[in-house]
């Protein structure tokens, strides 16, 4: 077990994060935490180690990111007489994830948190910085707290086992980092080692994490509660992309629906002169490499219903929803946009 990073967050927090070889070794660092309950779903459940402790299985998908969940997971570990110093270990995808998290935040105040991502997505999103939270009133994650886990184990062979369309939403996060990363490292390992990727390379998967990692861990590390506006560019694509996620039921995969909302966001900052052509026409590449054409387009007949969908967008400040633009590599900017900006970003331009 090898530790990647160690990143200071919240209230001076530390979660450190480790690289895995195999499940084999994943069951001995878990067997060692102690009192604990491991929270998965069923399709994650399948690849769960045998460890010591009680446990709290959910259906898969978005539509059990609920109160009733989480009250599962609290009646779980009340029912197994868990202690603050007792371990929520979430074992799975970004749901199970937000939902572990977020009840270990809240169990006697606050109890201990392991996260094991077993998704690319949730390998280089969800398990850092941490957000917890669930869907309420069909809003996406209108509830919830920060509460950093202590640690992350990373295991890049459970990737083999995902279905394609789960490894390619996972890839339309790491594209984001790519196109908001400072320097270039993790955009040309993209385009040099796309087949290996592709072929889930266990190697260029490890590479892929870690440089994709450090892209996140420098936006939040330098804004742990999303005050100063920095962490904020990592919504670049989810405000447009919530919005087609919340009015198709989250039926659309959160990974397609970011770099959808990546497609419209150059759209919108090519129209308001703020993104220069040629960064553009790079980023539709990179996108399209991976097999993100964003060609969907919002209906007219659909267009208020996505900007109802836009305005409950949780991020909004003082009344206002502010996009993530692009002025080039790694220079995002937050921006408002009126309903005109948006229609013509969501219509005319793929």
């Amino acid at each position: 077990m090898e530790r990647i990073f160690s990143v200071p967050l919240k209230g001076g927090t530390v979660t450190d994060v480790y690289m895995l070889d195999t499940m084999g070794e994943l069951a001995d660092v878990l067997s060692e935490q102690g009192s604990s309950i491991l929270i998965s779903d069923e399709n994650a459940s399948r690849l769960l180690p045998s460890i010591p402790g009680g446990a709290v299985i959910i259906p898969p998908g978005e539509k059990e990111k609920s109160w009733e969940s989480v009250e599962k997971m609290l009646e779980g570990a009340a029912s197994l007489s868990l202690a603050r110093d007792s371990v929520f270990v979430g074992f799975g995808g970004g749901v199970v994830l937000d939902l572990a998290a977020f009840a270990s935040s809240v169990y006697m105040r606050g109890a201990r948190l392991v996260l094991v991502p077993t998704t690319l997505l949730s390998m280089v999103d969800a398990t850092l910085g941490g957000k917890t939270g669930f869907d309420y009133l069909g809003i996406k994650n209108l509830v919830g707290t920060f509460y950093p886990a202590e640690s992350v184990l990373i295991v890049p062979e459970t990737l083999r086992t995902l279905p394609d369309s789960e490894f390619r939403s996972g890839l339309g996060e790491v594209v984001k980092h790519a196109l908001l990363s400072e320097d270039a490292r993790l955009w040309e390992f993209l385009e040099s080692s796309h087949d290996l990727i592709i072929a889930r390379d266990r190697d260029a998967l490890s590479e892929m994490i870690r440089l994709s990692l450090e892209v996140k861990i420098w936006y939040i590390t330098r804004d742990p509660e999303e005050k100063k506006g920095i962490r904020s560019a990592l919504n670049l694509g989810h405000t447009f992309g919530h919005a087609l996620e919340s009015m198709n039921g989250f039926s659309i995969s959160h990974g397609e629906g970011v770099a959808w909302g990546m497609h419209k966001a150059l759209a919108a900052g090519l129209a308001l002169g703020l993104t220069p052509d040629d960064f553009a026409a790079r980023a539709l590449s990179l996108l399209r490499l991976y097999g993100f054409n964003g060609d969907h387009m919002i209906p007219d007949g659909r267009f208020p219903a996505f900007m109802k969908a836009i305005r409950s967008d949780k991020k909004k400040s003082g009344g206002s929803v502010k996009f993530v633009l692009m002025e080039g590599q790694g220079k995002p900017v937050l921006t408002a946009l009126d309903d005109n900006a948006v229609k013509a970003a969501v219509k005319g331009f793929n």
